[in-house]
């Protein structure tokens, strides 16, 4: 079965609780998200129906998705209760809509990184009721995931098994950025990198190395700029850590196929191997691959097609038995 890992869903239960509650600032009118951390976008069918998203797999060929929450959904800067409200309202949906179809799809949690401390507990109770793992953000408003309050979710998240997806947001301001969506044309690939690379400099990973983390976007710029990382390990008085943990870290980062070029993805597959390549399509957002078979198709050989989009994702998420199971 060809697995999409990066693919999202916004459950009834979660848009109820924010068109009941006013003080988180979103508007849904006449199907379309209006709110803080996102431009404007329609909230279609796929985002909140177990069939449409079945409809829309089959469409482009896929099997089965593990889904996710998508960033308008975190809100790490609301007060902890109401993030924590928020979580488990999104959480029981999550696991609501996936199972309608649980031979086909699976999903993983939401957590209130406001309060790193409920985020465990979050963690946990979602591990019980299904959850594949977690989905977080690259910021808490302004804050960071190398920070010591998160040290307990990351051992605790090793301890579970589970894997991390790690979502770019959100991308602190930049001149730069300004205009043209650079926010997220190279904001969201910067986020993605910036927060590997700080995982790794405050030895977050090495700490705990049974943990497993997805990175989106192919992985922003760290596959293609990890040596200049290492190299300054050597010559900066700045990292106290050796240039060889830069390169150990790769051993526990998975990567997606979201890079919209075929070279790239092929040097990614290249540089990391096929094992830690997993199909990923943003699925249903307009930045998504649109057409991600054919896209597979012109970028790698057939053989690593398959790794990369049936063993890949079924071994980072632990779906094997159950794929065999449904004998797809």
């Amino acid at each position: 079965m060809r697995i999409d890992v990066h693919n999202h869903v916004m459950p009834q239960e979660a848009l109820d609780l924010l068109a009941r509650d006013a003080s988180y600032g979103v508007t849904l009118h006449e199907g379309t998200w209006s709110g803080a951390h996102h431009v404007p976008f329609p909230v279609v069918a796929s985002f909140v129906e177990p069939a449409a998203k079945l409809a829309h797999l089959d469409a482009v060929g896929i099997g089965g998705a593990v889904v996710s929450p998508p960033p308008p959904l975190f809100f790490y800067e609301v007060a902890p209760e109401k993030g924590r409200v928020l979580c488990e309202a999104t959480n029981e949906g999550l696991a609501r809509f996936c199972r309608a179809a649980p031979e086909r799809l699976w999903w993983l949690a939401n957590l209130p990184l406001q309060d790193p401390e409920a985020a465990v507990g979050v963690l946990e109770a979602a591990v019980r009721a299904g959850a594949r793992g977690a989905a977080l953000g690259t910021s808490v408003a302004g804050g960071r995931l190398d920070g010591e309050e998160y040290e307990r979710l990351w051992a605790r998240a090793e301890e579970l098994g589970v894997p991390i997806l790690l979502h770019p947001a959100f991308n602190e301001p930049h001149r730069g950025l300004e205009g043209w969506y650079l926010q997220n044309v190279v904001g969201n690939p910067l986020e993605t990198t910036l927060t590997v690379e700080r995982l790794i400099c405050a030895g977050v990973l090495a700490r705990h190395r049974g943990l497993r983390l997805l990175l989106l976007h192919g992985g922003g710029f760290f596959p293609y700029q990890a040596g200049r990382l290492a190299h300054a390990c050597e010559v900066r008085p700045e990292l106290t850590i050796e240039a060889g943990e830069v390169w150990a870290a790769f051993d526990q980062l998975y990567f997606d196929t979201i890079t919209h070029d075929a070279a790239a993805l092929r040097f990614l597959v290249d540089r990391v191997g096929s094992d830690h390549v997993v199909l990923g399509t943003d699925m249903p957002f307009d930045m998504a691959l649109q057409d991600p078979m054919s896209f597979l198709a012109e970028a790698l050989d057939p053989d690593v097609v398959a790794a990369v989009t049936e063993a890949s994702p079924a071994a980072l998420f632990g779906l094997s038995e159950a794929v065999a199971a449904a004998g797809r």
